[in-house]
Protein backbone atom coordinates (compact mmCIF):
# COMPACT_ATOMS: atom_id res chain seq x y z
CA UNK A 1 0.00 0.00 0.00
CA UNK A 2 2.64 1.92 0.83
CA UNK A 3 4.49 1.74 -2.61
CA UNK A 4 1.44 2.75 -4.52
CA UNK A 5 1.15 5.91 -2.55
CA UNK A 6 3.95 7.09 -2.92
CA UNK A 7 4.43 5.92 -6.89
CA UNK A 8 1.35 7.75 -6.99
CA UNK A 9 2.24 10.69 -5.48
CA UNK A 10 5.21 10.73 -7.68
CA UNK A 11 3.44 10.46 -10.55
CA UNK A 12 0.96 13.75 -9.66
CA UNK A 13 3.78 15.54 -8.87
CA UNK A 14 5.27 14.90 -12.02
CA UNK A 15 2.02 15.41 -13.93
CA UNK A 16 1.89 18.95 -12.24
CA UNK A 17 5.24 19.73 -13.22
CA UNK A 18 5.03 18.98 -16.70
CA UNK A 19 1.55 20.01 -17.50
CA UNK A 20 1.31 23.03 -15.38
CA UNK A 21 4.67 24.78 -15.37
CA UNK A 22 6.62 22.82 -18.29
CA UNK A 23 3.88 22.70 -21.28
CA UNK A 24 2.88 26.24 -20.56
CA UNK A 25 6.31 27.60 -20.88
CA UNK A 26 6.64 26.04 -24.12
CA UNK A 27 3.80 27.11 -25.61
CA UNK A 28 4.25 30.78 -24.49
CA UNK A 29 8.06 30.52 -25.66
CA UNK A 30 6.70 28.98 -28.91
CA UNK A 31 3.64 31.84 -29.52
CA UNK A 32 6.98 34.72 -29.00
CA UNK A 33 8.25 33.26 -31.99
CA UNK A 34 4.93 33.88 -34.38
CA UNK A 35 3.97 37.30 -35.97
CA UNK A 36 2.39 39.36 -32.70
CA UNK A 37 3.50 37.25 -30.40
CA UNK A 38 0.93 34.85 -29.81
CA UNK A 39 -1.82 38.13 -29.49
CA UNK A 40 -3.64 36.90 -32.56
CA UNK A 41 -4.31 38.64 -35.51
CA UNK A 42 -4.78 42.39 -34.92
CA UNK A 43 -6.02 44.92 -36.90
CA UNK A 44 -6.31 48.33 -35.79
CA UNK A 45 -8.44 51.24 -37.52
CA UNK A 46 -9.89 54.54 -36.09
CA UNK A 47 -8.59 53.92 -33.05
CA UNK A 48 -9.72 50.77 -32.81
CA UNK A 49 -8.37 47.49 -32.45
CA UNK A 50 -9.90 44.24 -33.57
CA UNK A 51 -9.00 40.27 -34.22
CA UNK A 52 -9.44 39.40 -37.67
CA UNK A 53 -9.39 35.60 -36.73
CA UNK A 54 -12.53 36.23 -34.77
CA UNK A 55 -15.99 36.77 -36.39
CA UNK A 56 -17.54 40.39 -35.86
CA UNK A 57 -21.12 41.22 -35.71
CA UNK A 58 -22.28 43.55 -38.42
CA UNK A 59 -26.04 44.75 -38.63
CA UNK A 60 -26.05 48.11 -40.70
CA UNK A 61 -27.17 47.53 -44.19
CA UNK A 62 -23.85 49.36 -45.37
CA UNK A 63 -22.19 46.71 -44.72
CA UNK A 64 -21.57 43.32 -45.53
CA UNK A 65 -23.21 40.43 -43.01
CA UNK A 66 -21.12 38.06 -41.10
CA UNK A 67 -22.06 34.80 -40.77
CA UNK A 68 -24.37 34.13 -37.92
CA UNK A 69 -22.60 32.82 -34.93
CA UNK A 70 -24.17 30.33 -32.34
CA UNK A 71 -22.33 31.97 -29.37
CA UNK A 72 -23.15 35.80 -30.42
CA UNK A 73 -19.30 36.50 -31.69
CA UNK A 74 -18.06 35.56 -28.38
CA UNK A 75 -14.64 34.24 -28.25
CA UNK A 76 -14.57 32.89 -24.36
CA UNK A 77 -17.60 30.08 -25.40
CA UNK A 78 -16.45 29.22 -29.07
CA UNK A 79 -18.93 26.44 -30.26
CA UNK A 80 -22.32 25.42 -32.71
CA UNK A 81 -25.46 24.85 -32.24
CA UNK A 82 -25.42 21.39 -31.76
CA UNK A 83 -28.98 21.13 -33.49
CA UNK A 84 -29.88 19.15 -36.06
CA UNK A 85 -31.16 19.93 -39.65
CA UNK A 86 -34.04 18.79 -38.27
CA UNK A 87 -34.80 20.11 -35.52
CA UNK A 88 -37.79 22.41 -35.46
CA UNK A 89 -36.47 25.28 -33.13
CA UNK A 90 -33.17 25.20 -35.54
CA UNK A 91 -35.41 25.20 -38.77
CA UNK A 92 -37.28 27.92 -36.98
CA UNK A 93 -34.88 30.76 -36.59
CA UNK A 94 -32.66 29.30 -40.24
CA UNK A 95 -35.89 30.66 -41.81
CA UNK A 96 -36.10 33.56 -39.54
CA UNK A 97 -32.69 34.38 -40.83
CA UNK A 98 -33.48 33.31 -44.12
CA UNK A 99 -36.77 35.98 -43.91
CA UNK A 100 -34.68 38.99 -42.41
CA UNK A 101 -32.18 38.88 -44.99
CA UNK A 102 -34.67 38.79 -47.92
CA UNK A 103 -36.42 41.87 -46.08
CA UNK A 104 -33.36 43.53 -46.20
CA UNK A 105 -32.08 42.03 -49.76
CA UNK A 106 -35.86 42.55 -51.39
CA UNK A 107 -33.68 41.97 -54.97
CA UNK A 108 -32.22 38.46 -54.00
CA UNK A 109 -34.38 34.96 -54.45
CA UNK A 110 -34.83 32.82 -51.42
CA UNK A 111 -33.06 30.03 -53.71
CA UNK A 112 -29.78 32.25 -54.14
CA UNK A 113 -29.39 32.89 -50.76
CA UNK A 114 -25.90 31.12 -50.06
CA UNK A 115 -25.69 28.56 -46.87
CA UNK A 116 -23.22 30.39 -45.01
CA UNK A 117 -25.33 33.56 -44.80
CA UNK A 118 -28.36 31.94 -42.21
CA UNK A 119 -26.74 29.15 -40.55
CA UNK A 120 -23.30 29.34 -37.68
CA UNK A 121 -19.94 27.56 -38.43
CA UNK A 122 -19.30 25.19 -35.91
CA UNK A 123 -16.95 26.89 -33.61
CA UNK A 124 -19.52 30.44 -33.81
CA UNK A 125 -16.75 32.33 -34.59
CA UNK A 126 -16.26 32.12 -38.52
CA UNK A 127 -14.36 35.60 -39.41
CA UNK A 128 -15.44 33.90 -43.07
CA UNK A 129 -17.90 34.16 -45.75
CA UNK A 130 -17.85 32.47 -49.08
CA UNK A 131 -17.44 34.72 -52.31
CA UNK A 132 -21.42 33.92 -53.25
CA UNK A 133 -22.54 35.43 -49.93
CA UNK A 134 -20.67 38.56 -50.24
CA UNK A 135 -21.48 38.87 -54.02
CA UNK A 136 -25.42 38.66 -53.12
CA UNK A 137 -24.84 41.72 -50.68
CA UNK A 138 -23.69 43.94 -53.29
CA UNK A 139 -26.73 45.97 -54.74
CA UNK A 140 -28.04 46.64 -51.02
CA UNK A 141 -24.65 48.12 -50.44
CA UNK A 142 -24.39 49.71 -53.52
CA UNK A 143 -27.52 51.46 -53.34
CA UNK A 144 -27.53 52.63 -49.68
CA UNK A 145 -23.29 53.75 -49.96
CA UNK A 146 -24.33 55.52 -53.71
CA UNK A 147 -21.45 53.47 -54.98
CA UNK A 148 -21.19 51.33 -58.33
CA UNK A 149 -22.20 47.35 -58.23
CA UNK A 150 -18.45 46.71 -60.37
CA UNK A 151 -16.36 49.18 -57.58
CA UNK A 152 -17.74 46.86 -54.80
CA UNK A 153 -17.06 43.48 -56.90
CA UNK A 154 -13.95 44.72 -57.85
CA UNK A 155 -13.47 45.40 -53.73
CA UNK A 156 -14.95 41.19 -53.56
CA UNK A 157 -12.50 40.51 -55.60
CA UNK A 158 -9.16 41.74 -54.38
CA UNK A 159 -10.09 40.59 -51.14
CA UNK A 160 -11.12 36.92 -51.72
CA UNK A 161 -8.58 34.39 -50.36
CA UNK A 162 -7.61 31.23 -51.29
CA UNK A 163 -8.25 27.65 -50.27
CA UNK A 164 -4.94 26.85 -47.95
CA UNK A 165 -2.28 25.14 -50.75
CA UNK A 166 -4.59 26.22 -53.42
CA UNK A 167 -6.24 22.86 -52.83
CA UNK A 168 -8.41 22.75 -49.15
CA UNK A 169 -11.88 24.33 -48.85
CA UNK A 170 -13.41 27.36 -51.13
CA UNK A 171 -12.25 30.85 -51.74
CA UNK A 172 -13.23 33.31 -49.16
CA UNK A 173 -13.65 36.28 -47.55
CA UNK A 174 -13.07 37.84 -44.06
CA UNK A 175 -15.61 40.05 -43.94
CA UNK A 176 -14.24 42.32 -41.09
CA UNK A 177 -11.39 42.96 -43.92
CA UNK A 178 -13.73 43.77 -46.89
CA UNK A 179 -15.37 46.02 -44.33
CA UNK A 180 -12.97 47.90 -43.67
CA UNK A 181 -11.84 48.59 -47.20
CA UNK A 182 -15.19 49.41 -48.56
CA UNK A 183 -15.28 52.51 -45.43
CA UNK A 184 -12.05 53.36 -47.21
CA UNK A 185 -13.56 52.95 -50.60
CA UNK A 186 -13.98 56.65 -52.12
Amino acid sequence: MKSNILAATKLTALCILLLMVVYPIMVWGIAQLSPNHGKGKVIETNGKIYYSNIGQSFTDNKYFLSRPSAVDYNAAGSGGSNKAPSNKEYLQMVNARIDTFLLHNPEVKKSEIPVDLVTASGSGLDPHISVQAASVQVKRIAKIRGLQESNIQQLIHVYTEQPLWGLFGPNRINVLRLNIALDNLK
